[in-house]
């Protein structure tokens, strides 16, 4: 058996690395980019690269180094093993209300209400009244909430819109869009969402001088 110290050089003369081992993960690397709503040029920016390297990853002339991995991976919200296009392991289709831990996060009370690192998220969500009025989010993906009790606000670009219990909304989240309590007791939600896992996520517009109409 060869001995990694005698391991024969790649062509050229240089000594193998880790990164010379790794399978092509071209394709992977472009689809999770995509997945992911970044454009070449802003990955490549957030990665610390410049867009024509990553250009050459992505179309099989260069390999990607260890850290050149771990940083996309954070970047595409997703892990090594899969930018390697290894198998992921089956995920529960059940989540027992037992196993839902609540993160609070803002103000806001999460419970993770679907399996982790699927393209599509599901909570359970406590918005107490008063918190993060000032706070308008943009993002790539759509958003679908449900609300289960109490009275929401939604501000959706220059138009707001008042829910009660049943009632639903279903929108794009690029449209700039606040989320607010309108009672005292808050409001309970249910919300689905695609890609805030994407860095782009965290984008807000910043305070808004007054309150929400």
């Amino acid at each position: 058996m060869t001995s990694p110290e005698t391991r024969p050089a790649p062509p050229g003369g240089a000594p193998a690395g880790p990164e010379d081992l790794l399978p092509s993960v071209a394709p992977q690397l472009r689809a999770l980019r995509r997945r992911a709503s970044l454009t070449l040029e802003a990955a490549a920016r957030t990665a610390g690269l410049s867009p024509a390297h990553l250009s050459r990853l992505e179309t099989g002339q260069r390999q990607p180094s260890l850290p050149v991995l771990l940083a996309l991976a954070r970047i595409y919200g997703t892990t090594v093993s899969e930018l390697l296009g290894e198998t992921v392991a089956d995920r529960d289709a059940v989540v027992r209300a037992a196993d839902m831990e609540p993160t609070v996060a803002g103000g806001w009370t999460y419970w993770q209400a679907g399996a982790p690192g699927r393209g599509m998220q599901a909570l359970r969500v406590h918005v107490p009244y008063g918190s993060q009025r000032d706070i308008v989010r943009v993002h790539p993906g759509e958003e679908w909430l449900h609300v289960l009790g109490g009275r929401l606000r939604l501000r959706l670009g220059d138009t707001t819109h008042q829910l009660g219990p049943g009632d639903s909304a279903h929108f794009d989240s690029l449209t700039p869009h606040r989320i607010a309590a309108q009672g005292t007791d808050g409001v309970e939600l249910l919300f689905v969402h695609t890609l805030l896992q994407s860095p782009t996520a965290t984008l807000c517009l910043g305070p808004i001088t007054g309150d929400m109409p």
